[in-house]
């Protein structure tokens, strides 16, 4: 490295300066020049890192390190940062630090550059929703004076539009963003650790870095059902490929994945049966949230499930059959395919962490703390395989800031206090903060305030007044402490809430601010109004 160093005045001072290096094995060679104003350092990264050295020099009080430049390496497999991953987290982290200067290699196995969101997660899923939801408004309509007449759909062009969606958007934002990056280097491969300093890619390659971050992901928990390992399954992998329908098809789980695809593939065409071991959809949610979304679910003909105790799968005929009880009665329910959304498990299983120490919980997730460190001090990791809200907005954060953390002074953690959340089913579900529950548990003093879309005059225009709208305060501040949203397009209003809670407004605020009439926002300025007053008995706009 040379770095360049404000505050030499003389031969004198860069003499100084060497000194303070004289001794280090893990220095190599130095080079100060008064006249240029820089070091230039040949060193082992194994045993000193450039921060280090920058701190030497900034040590003596009389001279800073200003700027740095990176000269060329004399060994191609050693690196300032090994990212082990290729998702969200890890691009945000290699876009941090290439901007840094650092030389980085990225190592992605599995799914391509891009990871879940893009390839098989978010981009996907939200486009067959889309057109699930065009597909269900050209049948059924909210007006009686207005009969649709019905629409064709060819299912495997959806898909094909869908597949060339996710190759565009995966080359543009993701290949495309790096591609001029003068400091990293893209290798697919499985990376494993071998010492605290050192991984082995697919059995051969060694590569060495001072720092490592750990974004290897997430991928389907596969539950121990007898006979399911026997089944052909799909999962959000397999199943977003196939472009033949299924005229029939069972949805193992409960979560905001079961539920988009459920919808979805049913608005599409496909007989869709929802099976749920616990005893309401969206189990981490308050039960009025799964009970508000089920009856909706169920009006549309989604067949749904719960409190399913699971006791075979298998095939027979062509079919695929689960035996469950349910209240101790027996009963089968039978599709031409099976798709498993139950929940993800931490992609850490190969990573040869037992080698280096690196601490895991209980279900393999790393453990790291608000700025993304493991208990080792060099070692750090982010999104889905760490145990913090799984959403590609957090890890991207997470990556940015372990970066960040890992290579400069500027200590930054990860809030998600505020964190504002969208499951993509119609009607939407949304939240941010607390929910009452949640709220109890932490002895906060709380009230609540529930305001239906048969009161907000958007939604009564519209003739959809499915949903309502929940806001929790804090009863001695009055602050905004939590919401949650069951609406069409809910997950649009969720934003301004997540700020209220992030910068302390009242509900006095949200309640005395001015909204647009006949917008669904103001069905947040009626939910603040409601704790204090009927608003089915206001006039349209009042206060």
């Amino acid at each position: 490295m040379e770095f360049k160093i404000k505050g030499m005045t003389c031969e004198h001072c860069a003499t100084a300066i060497s000194k303070r290096f004289e001794g280090k094995e893990s220095i190599v060679s130095t080079n100060i020049s008064y006249p240029d104003g820089s070091g230039k350092f040949e060193f082992d990264p194994d045993f000193i890192t450039k921060e280090e050295i920058a701190g030497i020099i900034n040590s003596t009080g009389h001279y800073k390190v200003v700027g740095e430049i990176r000269l060329k390496s004399k060994d191609s497999n050693r690196f300032d940062l090994i990212i082990i991953g290729g998702g969200s987290a890890a691009f945000s982290a290699a876009i941090k630090a290439e901007s840094l200067g650092l030389k980085t290699l990225m190592v992605n196995g599995g799914l391509e550059f891009g990871g879940t969101c893009v390839n098989v997660g978010c981009v996907p899923s939200k486009n067959l929703i889309r057109a699930g939801e065009a597909a269900y408004h050209a049948t059924h309509s909210n007006f009686a004076g207005i009969k649709p007449k019905g629409v064709d759909i060819d299912f495997a062009q959806i898909i094909k539009d869908k597949k060339k969606l996710v190759s565009i958007l995966q080359e543009k934002k993701y290949m495309d963003v790096v591609s001029d990056f003068k400091n990293l280097t893209l290798l697919k491969g499985w990376a494993e650790f071998k010492d605290e300093k050192t991984i082995i890619v697919n059995g051969r390659q060694q590569f060495q870095a001072s720092k490592f971050l750990i974004a290897t992901g997430a991928s389907t928990n596969i539950p121990d059902i007898e006979g399911l390992n026997k089944v052909d399954y799909l999962t959000n992998i397999s199943l977003f490929n196939l472009e033949t329908q299924p005229e029939s098809m069972i949805v193992l789980g409960g979560g905001y994945i079961a539920l988009e695809i459920a919808q979805a593939y049913h608005r599409l065409g496909t007989d869709v049966t929802l099976l749920q071991r616990s005893s309401h959809i969206l189990s981490n949610q308050t039960p009025d949230i799964a009970q508000e979304l089920t009856r909706n679910l169920t009006n549309e003909g989604l067949n749904i499930y719960t409190s399913l105790d699971f006791i075979e799968v298998g095939e027979k005929n062509g079919k695929i059959y689960v035996i469950a009880k349910q209240n101790g009665l027996r009963k089968i329910f039978e599709a031409d395919k099976i798709v498993v959304t139950t929940g993800t498990l931490p992609n850490t299983n190969n990573l040869g962490l037992k080698n280096i120490g690196l601490e895991v919980n209980t279900d393999g997730h790393i453990k790291v703390n608000e700025k993304m460190e493991t208990n080792l001090e060099h070692i750090f990791a982010a999104g889905d395989v760490v145990n913090t809200p799984a959403y590609v907005y957090t890890a991207a954060m997470e990556g940015k800031v372990a970066v960040e953390n890992a290579f400069t002074d500027s200590i930054k953690n990860v809030d998600y206090s505020s964190l504002p959340w969208v499951i993509f089913t119609d009607p939407q579900v949304a939240g941010t903060g607390i929910d009452e529950d949640q709220a109890a548990i932490q002895n906060i003093p709380f009230e609540v305030s529930k305001i239906e879309l048969k009161d907000v005059p958007r939604s009564i225009a519209a003739n959809d007044t499915r949903g309502f709208i929940k806001l929790i305060r804090n009863k001695d501040t009055d602050k905004l402490i939590g919401a949650r949203i069951v609406a069409p397009e809910g997950g649009e209003l969720i934003q301004q809430l997540s700020m209220a809670i992030k910068y302390g407004i009242t509900i006095g605020d949200l309640a005395d601010n001015l909204y647009p009439y006949l917008t669904l926002g103001e069905g947040i300025k009626l939910a603040a109004i409601t704790f204090g007053k009927d608003v089915s008995k206001l006039s349209c706009c009042a206060s």
